[in-house]
């Protein structure tokens, strides 16, 4: 099938900001030989993008399609092995694209952050895209490679070492360290269109607020209690911490659990997992937590109406097709700490970190690493197909890749365990 395929790679939304980053780090880190084609609604601008990459990108190729026209979709769809998008929100805009690559056989990535796109996206289309072998990824950036490849590569340090755990975990966290970057209104976008809809549908609100929302098969997964994500500040005596919650781990928890199930409970039946924010443990700790909280809680009431979010798009936020700074992106950072037991009480802990602001420079490495991954490395792949994960489509691979490009993804056993 891939022999009559024009490129490798066709990056949709390459005039938008990620867009653009993502098309700049194609161009600086792609083989040479790597076929890559710039996709949008306007052939001026994507020309336009294209002469400020230089270079080898002089020659990509351009092509029209527009998230509101099937048949633009279908060809550009059949045009490529991987289409990668930053076309959002994609509730709202994805779904045509997703069926598109999975009736073509094409494999696709996105940078989605929602619970209720992925939940369509599965229910509409794995099936499709099993049958005809094609990749459907979601949440490739920020949200949730650190996560997704982070929990795998902690579960193969546990399964090197194991005896008689069989190599599970049970109790695992995710521990944010360090986290510093800037808005996008594309980010902010999702977020209020999510917001919208889980207050006007009440059995949307309890699906996004399911804590195995993304899983295959919902009954099948065990019953371990409450697993709802942490909503207010609390001292975590296992870790010695004060911890809050954390922005992100309303969709990479459920991603993570969906890796979990797809891959046949490898990492435990009685795998338990969330996602906190990290205070420390000195006597400022809990101000700092109760602090960040009470802006994360301030910052989502602000959101949640038109009103309000008026006074706040545009002025305190950005609105959509902006986002931050050169200098703040290139001065941002992510830091992350992953603790996990086994059932026989060993600890481990992987460390997941990168450098530049989480959700733009760090996101377009791992977005265009991703690309290139389902492109280039096919044959080293995994054996699946469908709407999958990170960690089930790409898995090690793409973890290589990473490290290749500057990410920290490690895991070792905690001394004493």
């Amino acid at each position: 099938m891939d022999a009559d395929r024009e490129l490798d790679v066709a990056l949709f939304g390459a005039t938008g900001f990620a867009g653009r980053l993502v098309a700049a780090y194609l161009a600086g880190h792609a083989p040479p030989g790597t076929r890559i084609g710039l996709a949008g609604r306007s052939e001026a601008r994507l020309a336009e993008v294209r002469t400020g990459l230089g270079g080898a990108a002089g020659d990509w190729p351009l092509l029209v399609a527009d998230s509101a026209d099937p048949a633009s979709l279908t060809a550009l769809a059949r045009s490529a092995r991987v289409v990668a998008t930053t076309v959002g929100p994609y509730r709202h805009r994805g779904l045509p694209l997703v069926e598109a690559c999975a009736t073509a056989g094409t494999d696709y990535a996105d940078l989605s952050g929602e619970v209720l796109f992925e939940r369509e996206s599965i229910d509409r289309y794995h099936d499709l895209a099993a049958g005809t072998g094609a990749r459907i990824v979601h949440s490739c950036g920020v949200d949730s490679i650190p996560s997704d490849l982070g929990v795998q590569v902690l579960h193969e340090a546990v399964r090197g070492g194991a005896g008689a755990d069989d190599g599970h975990l049970e109790d695992t966290t995710l521990v944010v360290t360090g986290f510093k970057g800037g808005f996008s209104g594309g980010t902010l976008a999702s977020i209020m269109g999510q917001l919208d809809e889980v207050r006007a549908h009440p059995d949307l609100r309890r699906m996004a607020g399911d804590p195995y929302a993304l899983s295959p098969d919902r009954a099948a997964e065990p019953r371990l209690g409450r697993e709802r994500d942490l909503s207010r500040v609390r001292y975590d005596a296992d870790l010695g911490i004060w911890v809050g919650p954390f922005l992100m781990a309303g969709i990479n928890t459920r991603v993570v659990r969906r890796s979990n199930a797809l891959q046949d409970w490898a990492y435990g039946r009685r795998f338990r997992y969330r996602e906190v924010t990290g205070f420390g443990s000195g006597r400022a700790a809990p101000v700092r937590a109760a602090t960040v909280t009470t802006a994360l809680g301030a910052l989502g009431a602000g959101l949640a109406f038109p009103w309000s979010r008026s006074l706040l798009v545009g002025r305190v936020l950005p609105a959509a097709g902006a986002g931050p700074s050169e200098k703040t992106r290139r001065n941002g950072y992510f830091r992350m700490k992953i603790h996990g037991r086994t059932p026989a009480g060993q600890r481990y802990v992987a460390r997941v970190e990168g450098q530049g602001d989480p959700g733009y420079q760090a996101t377009a490495v791992m977005f265009g690493e991703s690309a290139l991954c389902l492109a280039l490395d096919r044959d080293r792949l995994p054996g699946r197909s469908g709407v999958l994960t990170p960690a089930t489509a790409m898995g090690p691979v793409l973890t290589e890749r990473l490290r290749s490009a500057g990410l920290t993804l490690t895991a070792q056993r905690q001394s004493g365990s």
